[in-house]
């Protein structure tokens, strides 16, 4: 596997993102990283009892271990990297998924406008064979505007929140509902690449 910079990766290591995510593929693109995409079908029920951090976390590592036990016998397991991830929203310790439908939706925004809440996303990079791991997750906190019922529908209406955490898309239109946040926004995209960076150095992969 080859890739452009100054940068290279170790000899013969292959990186996958275990996500059909285009935001988050748009993201690693940016990095400038040369990767593969196999979609991860893992189960993402979680039990009620774990917190935010342990949410995305353990998401992402499930979502990582279920492309390393379905790769291809091509793949040498100790040369390929799987990146991992998932991403909440959570407001008062409720957690808000993708919206069931427009009624669902409109009930997380109205919930949402006018307050602040937070995102999370974990973060697992795994080598196939397991031998190594490294897990970790950050939060950003995110102002939403006041909306009345009129402004969140014709929101609603452009499609734009049918598969997004919380009902929004910060890189999107629904940018123009938020006041402000504090720490990573592209944390709140989805995935936080400088911690990825950070994280994907000890497996032989470095951005700069």
């Amino acid at each position: 596997m080859s890739r452009s910079g100054s940068a290279p990766y170790e000899q013969g290591i292959k990186l996958i993102l275990a996500s059909s995510s285009p935001r988050r593929r748009e993201l690693l693109k940016g990095m400038g990283l040369d990767f593969e995409i196999i979609s991860s079908d893992a189960d993402e029920t979680v039990e009620e009892s774990l917190s935010p951090r342990e949410i995305v976390e353990t998401l992402a590592v499930r979502k990582a271990e279920a492309v390393a036990d379905a790769l291809p016998g091509s793949y040498a397991p100790d040369r390929t990297v799987i990146i991992g991830s998932d991403t909440i929203v959570v407001l008062d310790g409720e957690v808000l998924g993708k919206p069931k439908d427009e009624r669902d939706a409109l009930r997380m925004l109205f919930a949402l406008q006018g307050r602040t809440h937070e995102v999370y996303s974990g973060v697992a990079c795994m080598s196939a064979d397991r031998g190594n791991v490294s897990v970790r997750h950050r939060r950003t906190k995110v102002a939403m505007k006041q909306m009345d019922e009129e402004r969140i529908l014709r929101y609603i209406a452009t499609g734009e929140p049918s598969d997004k955490a919380g009902s929004y898309a910060i890189q999107g239109i629904g940018a123009t509902l938020i006041e402000g946040i504090e720490g990573d926004y592209f944390n709140v995209v989805g995935l936080p690449v400088s911690l990825l960076s950070e994280m994907l150095e000890p497996f032989g992969i470095r951005v700069i």
